[in-house]
């Protein structure tokens, strides 16, 4: 496949118009420009200074220290993509236009949608490079620079272990009385919260129950064990409190506890605590996993995720088209401070947008699918505006 496509990128190259290899190369300077000045400039900010903190706090090695800034690289990149494009587009449109190179190729007949197709092309590559960066690049650079981070501290971390594991069970409220349940059975009725989880041991285990009217239920104990065959969790050394309609509260000490709970907490101690550091398939497993367990939020909640998977890299086809509509403007005077200005005002009203937009649809005012593509439509719509507008 490697070497087909060797032989075939040569080919792609002589078919490319002059223009476009012309217009490509007026793209490219400033596009590495940014890159590197968005990256450096978020790295030092997100990385840099909390690593020098812990090496002269905490004695973190200097090499270990390199390692893992080169690994949360990835993270920045995805970022720095989308800005990237826009300012460059903006620069490079900016400049032809102010040498006054855009109103020479109109009359030779060139309209400016024709004028911008390079930029579109190369924001599309950049969204796919964004998109496969952020799918399967991030997740797991991340992942082992936290391993090295701790390993660096001093905290042995195992890949099987997870810490903070939080579980809300749903299901139906019994009478204790008539040992009647009610029919609707989405209540939040037990909440499930683990210290850690390692090799599928649960440790330092709480368990708060409200799955009886009138009782309130609190247990703990050292360790957790899911029986699979009886669909029970195995609690070792622990206590059970119980608190009655009247407020008479009773302690019961226990060597062994069988408790009827699903392996719902198992399955969520093995979900990244951050959606964004997953790929794309744990985040449909994610999703799968909390609507069998009921928990429609953070169900609604990993569907905005998954979209955002998409509309992420997708910001790199908006941002070219607004940057190469906004700077092929005749007779438009931009330097580089006034167009790295203009980006900064454009970045933040799109990633505005966008949170205001994802919040709608995890509180479920709006669908996932709206809350994470209605930016992306809304910033269409005003690129292909602006291009009418250059076009005149």
């Amino acid at each position: 496949m490697s070497k087909y496509i060797i032989k075939i990128f040569p080919n792609i190259l002589k078919n490319i118009p002059i223009i476009d290899k012309w217009l490509l190369g007026q793209l490219f300077p400033p596009l590495i420009f940014a890159i590197s000045a968005f990256t450096v400039v978020s790295l030092s900010v997100g990385v840099m200074i909390d690593l020098i903190r812990k090496i002269v706090e905490y004695g973190l090695p200097f090499q270990l220290a390199l390692q893992i800034m080169f690994l949360k690289l990835p993270s920045f990149l995805v970022l720095s993509f989308p800005m990237s494009v826009l300012l460059s587009t903006l620069l490079a449109y900016s400049k032809l236009s102010s040498n006054s190179e855009i109103l020479a190729l109109r009359s030779l007949g060139i309209k400016t949608s024709r004028m911008i197709i390079p930029a579109l092309v190369l924001s599309i590559f950049m969204t796919g490079l964004t998109f496969y960066f952020n799918n399967s690049l991030v997740p797991l650079s991340n992942k082992y620079s936290e391993i090295l981070l701790r390993d660096g501290l001093g905290k042995s971390v195992s890949m099987e272990k997870g810490t903070d594991i939080f579980f809300k069970g749903y299901g139906s409220f019994t009478n204790p009385e008539t040992n009647e349940s009610t029919k609707r059975n989405t209540f939040r009725n037990k909440i499930f919260f683990a210290r850690e989880v390692e090799n599928n041991v649960m440790k330092n285990v709480t368990v708060l129950d409200f799955s009886k009217i009138g009782y309130k239920q609190i247990l703990t104990a050292d360790e957790g064990i899911f029986n699979s065959e009886k669909s029970e969790w195995i609690f070792s050394n622990g206590r059970m409190i119980t608190l009655d309609k009247g407020g008479n509260t009773t302690s019961i000490g226990f060597e062994k506890y069988f408790y009827p709970l699903g392996d719902g907490p198992l399955k969520v101690s093995k979900i990244p605590d951050d959606a964004n550091e997953m790929t794309l398939s744990q985040a449909f497993e994610a999703r799968k996993i909390f609507i069998e367990i009921g928990d429609v939020k953070e169900a609604r909640k990993m569907s905005v995720r998954i979209h955002e998977k998409f509309t992420l890299p997708c910001a790199c086809l908006v941002f070219g088209l607004i940057g190469s509509s906004l700077g092929s403007k005749p007779n438009l005077r931009s330097s580089k401070s006034q167009g790295f200005g203009l980006s900064v005002i454009l970045i933040l009203f799109y990633y505005v947008l966008s949170f205001v937009s994802s919040s709608l649809g995890v509180k479920g005012a709006f669908t996932p699918f709206l809350s994470a593509w209605l930016p992306v439509f809304i910033s269409l719509s005003v690129g292909f505006y602006l291009l009418k507008k250059a076009s005149v």
